[in-house]
């Protein structure tokens, strides 16, 4: 979540006019058990995995140019949007209610804090080393985290989408007859 933040914050100062066009997405469910394929962290020949959540930048130039920048996957760096989906998501039975939170890049900067307390073990000590920046805090809330993970609707910031309906907000294919000469 913290890397997709920092993606958000290089493009907001490097290339502010594309800012609009980025999201930052949550993948989630309410038992907190999210099956992912195509994951450096998995297993196996798919390389699955099974998240308590996810987090993906996604840039939306136009509805068939929809790019995924994950970095925890297998796969290229950036992924189209339908390649990814279809390679990591599978299908919403296998995932039985998984939920995609889409949150604006400029509302994920302006709304997001961690103070890190998911990245500690009950003990207090660190289960990974930390990022080398400070924490990312807003003066609303030092901890925002759950609010982004939370997939019900109405509670948190941005849209929240079963695959289905995510897809079809992404992804629309290319209409295969312009170009064609019909008969006469």
């Amino acid at each position: 979540e913290e890397n997709v933040w920092k993606l958000c914050e290089q493009v907001k100062k490097t290339y502010p006019t594309e800012l609009p066009k980025c999201y930052a997405v949550f993948v989630s469910n309410e038992r907190r058990t999210v099956p992912l394929w195509r994951q450096k962290a998995g297993r196996g020949d798919e390389k699955l995995v099974i998240w308590d959540y996810h987090v993906f930048f996604m840039h939306n130039p136009s509805p068939n140019r929809c790019l995924v920048f994950d970095l925890d996957t297998t796969l290229p760096f950036p992924t189209y949007f339908h390649k990814y989906v279809t390679e990591t998501f599978r299908s919403d039975y296998a995932l039985t209610s998984e939920h995609h939170r889409v949150i604006p890049a400029e509302k994920y900067l302006a709304e997001f804090s961690s103070d890190r307390r998911h990245m500690r073990r009950p003990d207090g000590s660190w289960i990974k080393p930390p990022p080398s920046y400070p924490p990312i805090q807003t003066s609303a809330s030092s901890h925002s985290l759950d609010d982004f993970i939370c997939m019900k609707p109405g509670k948190g910031p941005g849209a929240v989408y079963d695959l289905l309906h995510f897809v079809q907000q992404f992804y629309k294919p290319p209409d295969r007859n312009i170009g064609t000469k019909t008969q006469n």
